[in-house]
């Protein structure tokens, strides 16, 4: 409850977290039906990075600043198209002074016939992000803990969707809660694909997470991770992960093309490394670096 996204919105995590949810929306608008994006801790959906807490941190002039600014090559160009696009749609002035959450960034990528379903607990923040999507009719917009999403509003009735979780990480035993929320979400909706965001940071139990997640009952978990420097004497973030459990056949290669550009990009030290791997299923490793 005491989270405020805004301090970090458009940081190097954000920028992996919304370069991943861009394809994996574009993967199922392969389709013709609709999809929902049920979003657990959404937050309050679009960030003034001119706002005093944004400037406060300034972090991200070291996440999307340097993406906008980026030579990408035209294969990454094109795998981020979506994500960039959409951001340069909201600051048609030019420059970078608001920015997408996830909830929002979702919705500007939306057909007719896909829908939104975002979950936001913090009072204040609800109130923001109910006010964002007021008379929209492809969102829906709750006052809940997140977690309880996972119970609640799964399966979707379009049958079809992406569960984005990306809790704050206020507890100790939120990777641990992280493993147990997957674990009932998948048992009611088992043919959702999920994206599960955690952070990389020195003592954090990343092992211990990863080997909780492979004993559970699900054949295909794809992980990527982006750490921009080195935690040597760093308490505080120092890269991200996610989880995509059913993840698209293309995901793998299209992390094989972002994950070292991303990389160079946003490194912070010679120490910035990615890798991606199969937690389960078809165990070839994406190439660490």
């Amino acid at each position: 409850m005491n989270y405020r996204h805004i301090y970090h919105a458009g940081n190097f995590a954000d920028v992996l977290k919304h370069a991943v949810l861009t394809r994996l929306i574009r993967y199922m608008q392969k389709k013709d039906g609709g999809f929902r994006v049920l979003d657990t801790h959404a937050g309050i959906g679009l960030y003034d990075l001119s706002s005093e807490e944004a400037q406060k941190t300034g972090e991200w002039v070291d996440g999307i600043g340097k993406l906008m600014e980026a030579d990408l090559g035209p294969q990454v160009s094109e795998l981020l198209e979506p994500y960039l696009s959409a951001i340069r749609e909201l600051n048609p002035e030019g420059g970078i002074r608001f920015y997408p959450g996830s909830p929002k960034l979702a919705r500007m990528l939306f057909r007719p016939q896909d829908r939104l379903s975002a979950m936001e607990l913090h009072p204040e923040d609800y109130v923001r992000l109910h006010r964002l999507f007021e008379g929209d009719h492809h969102a829906r917009i709750t006052e809940l803990d997140g977690w309880l999403a996972l119970g609640a509003h799964l399966p979707p009735k379009e049958k079809r969707g992406i569960v984005l979780v990306d809790p704050p990480f206020e507890e100790e035993d939120e990777y641990q809660r992280l493993a147990e929320g997957l674990e009932k979400a998948y048992r009611r909706f088992p043919g959702g694909t999920y994206c599960l965001w955690y952070p990389l940071k020195k003592g954090a139990p990343i092992k211990e997470f990863h080997e909780t997640l492979q004993a559970l009952d699900i054949p295909k978990m794809l992980c990527a991770e982006l750490a921009v420097r080195s935690d040597r004497g760093i308490t505080g973030l120092t890269g991200s992960g996610l989880v995509i459990v059913n993840p698209p056949f293309t995901l793998k290669d299209e992390l094989h093309q972002l994950l070292p550009a991303l990389k160079d990009h946003l490194a912070l030290d010679r120490f910035a490394s990615h890798r991606a791997f199969w937690l389960r299923g078809e165990n070839k490793a994406v190439k660490d670096d």
